[in-house]
Order: C-alpha cells, then sequence, then structure tokens
C-alpha cells in the first residue's frame, strides 16, 4: 500500500529546517547547509552530484532511504527554485540541472500555472496550484505502487503533516543551532497527531529519528 512520507529532513537542534532568506547563491537559505553535514560527504549524495566514491555508513543508509522507493514526489515552490510571483518566463527549470534526482514525477505547489517541464532521467516537473489536496490526488494517481516523498520545503511539510497525510517522518536532526529560519514543529503537535518513535539511531554528524502512525 502506498505510503506517504517524509525522509531525510534535516533540522536543527532549534527546530529549523531551513535557514533564512534563500537566494540563488544560498538554496538553503543563509547557514542551511550547516544541517546536511551529515548528507553531503555520502556516497548517496555524491553520485547525485556526478561524483564519486563517499561515506556508505548509517548515514548513506539513511540517505539511500530518503531517495529510494518512491514513484512521485512533492514539493513546495521554493524547493523548485529562489523565483517569487509570476513566472516571468520558461528559462528556470530547478536547482539541479537537465537531470533532477528525483527520476519520477514531481508536483511542485505554486500559486501561478505553469506547462510541465519534461527531463532527463523520468523526472517530470508538474506545477499544481490547486492546493495541498489536489497535488496529492495527481501524485496518488500516477505513483503505481511505490510511496510518495514529501519533499519539502519546510511549510510544504508542515501542511502535509497537519493535514494528516503523512505516514511517516525520517528527520535527521544536526548538531547544530540556527538560531533563527524556518521552524517545522512551530504550531505542530506531532503526539496529538498519532505520531511515535519508530526508530531512533545516532551518528556522528546527526540523529536519525523516524516516527509514525
Amino acid at each position: 500500500m502506498t505510503k506517504v512520507k517524509v525522509a531525510g529532513f534535516s533540522v536543527s537542534l532549534d527546530g529549523f529546517a531551513a535557514g533564512t532568506d534563500q537566494s540563488l547563491d544560498q538554496p538553503l537559505g543563509v547557514r542551511g547547509g550547516e544541517l546536511f553535514q551529515w548528507f553531503f560527504p555520502t556516497q548517496t549524495f555524491r553520485q547525485m552530484v556526478g561524483q564519486e566514491s563517499g561515506e556508505t555508513g548509517v548515514d548513506d543508509q539513511f540517505a539511500q532511504r530518503a531517495m529510494a522507493g518512491f514513484g512521485a514526489f512533492i514539493l513546495g515552490r521554493n524547493m523548485f527554485g529562489p523565483i517569487r510571483g509570476e513566472w516571468p518566463d520558461d528559462q528556470w527549470k530547478g536547482w539541479w540541472g537537465d537531470d533532477p534526482p528525483y527520476h519520477a514525477p514531481t508536483f511542485v505547489l505554486t500559486h501561478y500555472p505553469r506547462a510541465p517541464i519534461e527531463m532527463l532521467g523520468g523526472t517530470t516537473f508538474h506545477f499544481v496550484s490547486d492546493g495541498i489536496e489536489v497535488a496529492l490526488q495527481k501524485a496518488r494517481e500516477a505513483v503505481g505502487d511505490k510511496d510518495i516523498k514529501i519533499g519539502g520545503g519546510v511549510e510544504t511539510v508542515r501542511q502535509y503533516i497537519q493535514a494528516g497525510y503523512v505516514d511517516e517522518i525520517h528527520l535527521a536532526v544536526a548538531p547544530v543551532v540556527l538560531g533563527q529560519g524556518e521552524s517545522l514543529f512551530n504550531g505542530l503537535n506531532l503526539h496529538a497527531l498519532g505520531y511515535r518513535t519508530v526508530e531512533h539511531v545516532p551518528t556522528e554528524r546527526a540523529t536519525h529519528i523516524v516516527l509514525a502512525k
């Protein structure tokens, strides 16, 4: 049965999952890259960006799980790019170049319609301006018997969790304090929403916590 998951989602000790002031030069926001120091050295990440080698320990196992087995992805507008408001043209096609790491139908939440973009490697970006429920319905229609990943950003993840659609959440808690940024937990009562800890694995660079209903 298809599950809806948040996976490989990094968060600071003080609950921030992205830095401030996202821009073309700062796709994760100011200091946001500090949250992913567990991910960047892994073999999984390095293969995604066309590099060789990489670490193959526990962090890499969680990195693999965060990308494997998904038949569709849902992203917020900010996860697709730094552009706000109306699309000025069709030039921007995401942060990842011609071959994005999704390799599956990927639904981008936006207030501004745009034609689908077919990329290399099996990724097609579909732009959904009718809300999170419609995006989820379209993902379910496209996913086959695989799972759906809510890929971020923070507000998109919060909305899907709050609405009760997410079956499993994997958080990689980084041992850093950002002090400011986009808060993941603000207004979320995970206990009341039915989540409990089913995995808890510390490594040198993060503590991996899996919550499920």
